[in-house]
């Protein structure tokens, strides 16, 4: 177990993100993100599963087939695409549905300060860019929502944090 290393990663990543929240215009949810970090279910398994270099919960899953700390962890926390799904009666299956601007901003947020955060020296504007593109993101949200990101990751990789902060902050709807 891990407890000190893994409680030094969150908080490290949530003042990240804060700052980034900051710059982007929306405190508040700077001051209140990943709080369910902190709850038994998800620090017990992070700190178990803690590898410093990427998420617990991608240990977890190669475990378990799945990770009990995400499931808890994406159900609480609106910046997640995951938490916005639901059913879609004209296809009968579970479909992402667009989400808020404001969780928008933050998503963007919380992907820049993951990649700095496990990446460390290595981290490059290009990162956040990379991971949404190798990951199944892209095609999991709503595409409404994935394109707006991607614009905004676009403009992090090309122009940099000044200009995609002033980018966001004065995007009010899309």
């Amino acid at each position: 177990m891990h407890f000190i290393k893994h409680f030094n990663t969150v908080n490290k990543h949530r003042f990240k993100v804060f700052v980034h929240c900051v710059k982007a215009g929306i405190f508040f949810q700077g001051l209140t993100h990943d709080l369910s970090k902190y709850s038994p279910t998800e620090f017990i398994e992070g700190a178990r599963f803690y590898l410093g270099y990427k998420s617990p919960t991608e240990r977890e899953r190669e475990v378990y087939g799945y990770s009990k700390a995400w499931l808890h962890h994406k159900g609480r926390n609106r910046h997640h695409f995951e938490y916005w799904t639901d059913y879609n009666p004209a296809t009968r299956s579970l479909a992402p549905v667009k989400m808020p601007i404001r969780y928008v901003k933050e998503m963007f947020c919380d992907r820049v300060a993951a990649s700095k955060v496990y990446m460390g020296e290595k981290y490059t504007n290009e990162s956040p860019i990379s991971y949404f593109r190798g990951g199944r993101a892209k095609t999991s949200m709503h595409p409404e929502t994935a394109a707006l990101l991607e614009k905004w990751l676009l403009i992090l990789q090309r122009y940099g944090e000044e200009a995609a902060f002033r980018e966001i902050r004065n995007t009010k709807d899309y």
